[in-house]
């Protein structure tokens, strides 16, 4: 059983309840982030918070949150669902901030703030041993620094990218400029040198900047810059970063192959750092 928690309560998934007159559903004006425990421990809270933060202070969504009162939440959150879960698993941990109930369908009341638990399901082993497809599709997020509950160009991509047999969607911006894909972020290897989109029309993800910091510990050059969807052909590696991928190798974009079709040497590099770092904890 999972246990959630709504404005200050504590209750079972099952009575879990918001209005229909919240603006999160009446407009998607909701900011929300995503994190997860690895043995039980939330992982990068802090940074997660801060970037929940600032997608509220990007959209204009005002609260009276502040860093310290939402971490003691969260880990007050967990604790009552390791009590709820007598087998020890990991959580995968949402943070939602909504416009709250709206009297006139448009303007914002008083923010709803909502925590859902949900167990871990990790992704199959062959994906990471193997790689993974991507499709890419045309498009440039609203406010794309912001963690916003409007997914839906993602969700029909998403869709698509099934059918076709790929994992993710790689959006690219009208001018031809890689950005992201609609819940990762997107590297890669060009000349044995880490390549990334620049900050100002992404996401800026938190398993990004971990990935960042590993490799340079590593002294693997990294380098932040518009990459052309022309390059494409030039990448000798690609991955994907998120909290619910970690690093997920990448071998094929479109019809592209990507390093012959074979996860990369620095992939697995940074692959092995990143499970290090969990070990710790």
């Amino acid at each position: 059983m999972n246990i959630f928690y709504i404005n200050g309560k504590f209750v079972p998934e099952s009575q879990a309840k918001i209005s229909v007159f919240d603006l999160g559903f009446l407009r998607g004006y909701a900011v929300f982030d995503f994190l997860r425990t690895y043995n039980q421990k939330p992982f990068y809270l802090e940074d997660h918070l801060k970037r929940l933060l600032n997608s509220a202070k990007l959209i204009g969504l005002k609260h009276n949150y502040n860093l310290e009162k939402l971490k003691e939440i969260v880990i007050k959150t967990v604790q009552k669902n390791i009590k709820a879960n007598p087998q020890k698993v990991d959580f995968n941990i949402r943070i939602y901030l909504t416009g709250g109930i709206s009297k006139d369908f448009i303007s914002p009341g008083k923010p709803n703030l909502i925590i859902l638990i949900t167990s871990v399901k990790e992704l199959d082993e062959k994906f990471y041993q193997k790689g993974v497809k991507l499709i890419t599709k045309v498009s440039e997020r609203i406010i794309p620094q912001a963690k916003t509950t409007i997914y839906t160009e993602g969700i029909k991509f998403l869709q698509e990218a099934k059918r076709k047999g790929a994992i993710e969607v790689l959006l690219i911006s009208r001018k031809g400029k890689i950005l992201e894909c609609t819940t990762s972020n997107f590297f890669a290897v060009i000349g044995r040198k880490l390549i990334t989109p620049p900050i100002e029309n992404i996401l800026v993800g938190i398993t990004r900047k971990i990935v960042i910091n590993l490799a340079k510990k590593l002294e693997i050059s990294v380098i932040e810059r518009d990459i052309d969807i022309k390059e494409i052909k030039k990448f000798e590696e690609a991955f994907i970063t998120a909290t619910n991928k970690e690093i997920l190798p990448v071998i094929q974009i479109d019809r592209i192959k990507i390093g012959r079709g074979k996860v990369g040497g620095i992939t697995k590099i940074l692959m092995n750092e990143f499970k290090k770092l969990k070990e710790k904890l």
